[in-house]
């Protein structure tokens, strides 16, 4: 065994066995044991004394949107894995549309790296994407290492990145299942959103009305009778649906290879509380009631619902239509990667859920989904990817103080529960807030550290 380089002892240390005081012992980047909380520290062990300060496994966010190259003026890797760090996300899947070119084939994947190269402070790989022009790229962006493909059954939003009809869905999710792939779908039926109400204009009720539940519902019954019929394995993402729930449970216990993720806005934010004219509460699908918001905890409680990821999805403040608040016209998209642990933390300490509930939806389960095997937990033989959160401490959400790269949250003015202390990607520090309480830690960051991954296991 190599010799410890580093020792972090904190009372609370979140291991896939429970929280329990430790020392997490650190060498090679990689976490070599659990060591009792006063064992003694190695002669040549650098130590870090966390106290009651809790010690998570660093977060894996499997959605987020860079947009570099392309369109970096709406985000960059620079931006994005410095907000990352900030918030104890350690690794970070980029999706493949909003860059310039979107990664749906492998030059425009070596593109994408080539732009990343260098600039990430934390780790980062690679969703590839499935569209209707690109049915014979998708084997070769598997063995170029993405770690599974994206679709959509409506219009995503932008042009380059079109949507699956069904023929085409079957026709991918076919390809994709006989690599032994994953596909991550979002799923909204697109005749449900034809036949829906559509007014322009400030008001967030005429916006939600434009996005229904039966949009969702329909598109995951689609999937899993497709899933079922090609044993493949689908991946809802971003589900707002609480209604979708029991379709998906049903699916599972049928033998479905089926996981669905939901995100820190659908389970903080609830339509009741959204502002007409606020478009930094706009996203798609949209936030929903209050009750449909208590539907999706129960989810994650008794596991229908997988992980909770952030769906990072920023653009420049004009996008946003600030000046008319028109949901209809305004870009759909909710930039949280930094917040995503606090906003979920004080929401799941308020329901009585734990910081273990919040390690695994937030970290072991999305490691798994993306088949990263090295990540998503404290325990010997994984990655030093941690972070140190102080649970009980509050910070008030400052847009100006957030790392992404422009000044726009839904979260504004929030008080959250759950300061980020520290992060260590591989053992080495990338973010450090010392001890003072406040709602960033100030980023001393050395030259970027964070590596580039491709998928090394089947998904």
């Amino acid at each position: 065994m190599p010799e410890t380089e580093l020792l972090l002892r904190s009372t609370r240390v979140v291991t896939p066995d429970g929280t329990r005081p430790a020392a997490v012992a650190v060498a090679g980047g990689r976490i070599t044991g659990l060591l009792p909380y006063d064992a003694a520290a190695p002669p040549r062990a650098r130590t870090e004394e966390l106290g009651d300060t809790a010690l998570l496994p660093g977060l894996v966010d499997t959605h987020v949107h860079v947009n570099d190259p392309g369109r970096s003026e709406w985000e960059g890797f620079a931006t994005a894995t410095r907000a990352a760090a900030a918030g104890g996300v350690t690794t970070l899947i980029d999706m493949p549309l909003n860059s310039l070119p979107p990664t749906t084939t492998p030059h425009h994947l070596h593109v994408k790296q080539r732009a990343a190269a260098g600039a990430v402070h934390v780790d980062v790989g690679f969703w590839g994407g499935a569209i209707p022009a690109n049915a014979g790229a998708l084997r070769p962006l598997h063995d170029a290492g993405v770690f599974g493909f994206k679709c959509f059954l409506s219009p995503s939003g932008v042009e380059e990145f079109p949507e699956l009809d069904r023929h085409q869905l079957a026709a991918a999710m076919a390809e994709v299942a006989g690599l032994g792939g994953l596909l991550i779908v979002h799923a909204e039926a697109p005749d449900h959103l034809d036949r829906a109400p559509r007014r322009t204009g400030r008001r967030y009720a005429d916006f939600l009305a434009s996005r229904p539940r039966a949009a969702e519902n329909d598109a995951v019954t689609t999937l899993i009778a497709l899933a079922a019929r090609l044993g493949a394995r689908v991946h809802v993402l971003h589900l707002s649906s609480g209604d979708a729930l029991p379709l998906i449970a049903e699916a599972r216990r049928a033998g479905v290879r089926l996981t669905a993720e939901t995100c820190p806005h659908f389970l903080t934010l609830a339509a009741e509380e959204v502002p007409d004219g606020a478009t930094e509460f706009k996203c798609c699908p949209p936030i929903r009631e209050r009750a449909n918001q208590d539907a999706l905890w129960a989810g994650l409680a008794d596991g229908t619902i997988d992980c909770v990821v952030s769906d990072h999805s920023p653009c420049t403040p004009d996008l946003k239509h600030p000046e008319t608040g028109d949901f209809a016209t305004a870009w759909g998209g909710i930039s949280s990667l930094q917040l995503g642990l606090p906003a979920v933390w004080t929401a799941a300490r308020r329901r009585g859920h734990t910081l273990d509930d919040v390690a695994r939806w937030m970290s072991t389960a999305p490691a798994r989904l993306a088949g990263l095997a090295g990540k998503g937990a404290i325990e010997a033989g994984r990655d030093a990817d941690l972070v140190a959160l102080a649970p009980e401490d509050t910070f008030t959400v400052d847009p100006a103080a957030l790392h992404h790269r422009h000044p726009i949250t839904a979260y504004a003015g929030r008080t959250l529960h759950g300061v980020v202390r520290a992060t260590w990607l591989r053992g080495h520090k990338i973010a450090d807030g010392g001890a003072t309480t406040g709602a960033v830690a100030p980023l001393a960051l050395p030259p970027p550290t964070g590596r580039l991954l491709e998928r090394t296991q089947p998904a």
